[in-house]
Order: C-alpha cells, then structure tokens, then sequence
C-alpha cells in the first residue's frame, strides 16, 4: 500500500520551519512521542547548531502528514543523521499510528520504505545512523533494501521509575533507604522556610536563568565547566523553553530555602511521563539536599496525577538507581548503502 504515500525531502531551514503546523498536529496524533520530537525542541536545535545540510523526509497521505524523518547530513562523514543529536534521549522518527486508518487499510502501510526510497535517491552519503531509538520505534521494524548493510546494538540506558495505572503512595515506588534521606531532606528544608515553585509559561525564563547559574556553580566546585557552559547550548536552551512552556511540555520547578535559590529541576513532561533533563543545585545548601527534595515532588506530583513513569533518562549515574529505577535500553540501527562494509 505504499504506493498511496508520498516523500518530499526538505533542504533548507525554511522549508522545516513552513511544516512547523503540520508538525505540531502529526506530533499530536502520536500520543507516546516524546517531547524531544516536538518542533519546540527540534526547531531551536536545527537553528542554533544546524550542523550539516538539511535532509529531513516528511511522507504525506495526499495533503496529510503522517511520518517525519527529522534528518541532516554530517558531509566529512558522509552520515545522515538525526535532529537533535547530542542534546536528546529520544531520537526516534514520527510516524502516525493511524496511518493505516488513514489511507484505508486494515494493514499499516510501509512507512520505512518510503522513507529510504527517497534517502537512496540522494547523493553523498553512505550510512543511515538511526540513534538513541526507544524498543519500541517504528525504524527497529523498518524493512532495508536488497544489498544494504544493517547493524543494530544497545545504546544508552535510561533509567526508569514507573508504576501502574493506580497512583500509588511514593513509599510502594520508593526504595525504604532513600524514602528515609527523603524525609529528612524535607525536615531539613522546611525548617528554612523551603517552598517550591512551578513555573508557569511567564515564569519558566526566570527558572533557566537559575538552572544556568546554579548548574554552573556546582561544576566549577568540582573543577569543570558542565554542559551548559557552552553558549550556543544556552541559547538552544533559551529559545526551546518558551516554546515548550507554550506548548505544555515543560516541567520546571525550583526550591527557594529562606528566599534563595537553592536548586532547580529542569523536566519535559507529556502525558504520563516526565523526563528528568537537567538539574542545577547551590552548594550552599548541600546539608538541605535540594536534589532529592525537588526530585521526591516531582514523583509526588506525577502521581497525584495519575502519571505513571518518570524517566531519569541517559546515564547510569548512581542516584539513579537509590530512586529504584530500572534500566530502558535505547538501540542504534546503522544502515549502510550498498553492501560495502
């Protein structure tokens, strides 16, 4: 039934930015798509980094778009490549989950064909590097051409806490050890006046400001720079965030111990699930643990919800797993044109 889809590839910032709508709606008809998928992630990255030449592939069903491709060319290596790469822990594709439904048939039509018929019709690269893709995306199952080479392997792990469809007491998530330095924590804060703010669409620039600085205060303590020390990532950072906030995908709180900032939580939420980005801390308050404060009302708050999964996200860091998180495994497919090695 492929034959009733149509690939266009767009080349140039313009022509991303001109879909921006259609976008949003084929973003809004995958409801287990991440927020990293979004144009309010994608499109602040493609402008602040734009790395290579642009060679994203948007499928249509008639006028209707039902899959995108995000992707650009990395020329020195001759390696498509997705949006996104480097500052994002989901790189998958979009495809409509009703795009079966859409073009009248039981059976979902061939989205990946489509994709790689117009890959292949472009010059000058060799591999199709399909990063950071979730067990269950799409891409994993797409069908490749005769005579193409395809590797696939485990990734990154992303630690995950998820409970059921009941919103459970924190205590049933939690493992007893940090349910205790939890309570603590919150003893500790709250005999200093902590209070914790969400931000709001208006609020959340003020909210980055103090992710910046504290994020940067607690890695020059150990001597480094951090991620965010680099100004086109602040920038990025900059432009996603209203963007986000105005789209309902941010999730940002801050902790103020009598009257300052003593640490932020910088998420994206979508549904059930938040993602736990970045956080920033003062060493200041260290005795306090800001961290395990803002991280205990973040669960907190997605269960009173009725969300069920905080995803810690790429890192096998050890504060990870004191939470009781599991490991997700992300997976990489490398397609390589023709059978070369």
């Amino acid at each position: 039934m492929t034959a009733v889809l149509r690939a266009e590839v767009l080349t140039d910032a313009a022509a991303l930015h001109a879909l921006e709508a259609e976008w949003w709606d084929l973003f809004g008809r995958c409801p287990a798509a991440t927020p990293f998928r979004s144009p309010a992630w994608l499109l602040p990255w493609w402008d602040g980094f734009g790395p290579g030449p642009l060679r994203t592939v948007a499928v249509r069903h008639g006028p209707r778009l039902v899959a995108l491709a995000p992707l650009y060319l990395e020329v020195a290596s001759r390696r498509l490549l997705p949006l996104g790469i480097g500052l994002s822990d989901d790189l998958d594709m979009l495809v409509a989950p009703d795009v079966g439904a859409e073009v009248g048939t039981d059976r979902a039509p061939d989205v990946g064909a489509v994709v790689l018929a117009a890959l292949a019709a472009l010059d000058g690269w060799d591999l199709l590097s399909l990063e950071e893709l979730p067990p269950e995306s799409p891409a994993l199952g797409w069908r490749v051409p005769a005579g193409w080479g395809d590797d696939r392997a485990e990734q990154s792990r992303c630690p995950v806490l998820a409970w059921g469809d009941d919103a459970p007491a924190i205590g049933a998530v939690v493992p007893p050890g940090k349910l205790r330095k939890l309570r603590m924590a919150r003893h500790r804060a709250e005999r200093r006046a902590a209070v914790v703010e969400t931000a709001t669409p208006a609020s959340a620039p003020d909210h980055l400001d103090a992710l910046f600085r504290l994020h940067a205060a607690r890695w020059q303590s150990r001597g480094e720079a951090g991620v965010l020390a680099d100004p086109t990532v602040q920038a990025f950072h900059g432009a996603a965030v209203p963007r986000l906030a105005a789209a309902g995908l941010l999730y940002s709180t801050l902790l103020r111990i009598d009257g300052r900032v003593a640490g932020v939580f910088h998420g994206l939420r979508r549904g059930c699930r938040l993602y736990a980005y970045l956080g920033g801390l003062d060493p200041a308050f260290a005795f306090e643990s800001p961290g395990t404060v803002l991280m205990g009302h973040a669960l907190e708050t997605m269960m009173a919800d009725g969300a069920g999964e905080l995803n810690l996200l790429r890192g096998r860091e050890a504060y990870k797993y004191e939470w009781g998180a599991i490991d997700r495994v992300n997976l990489r497919r490398l397609l390589r044109r023709g059978s070369a090695p």
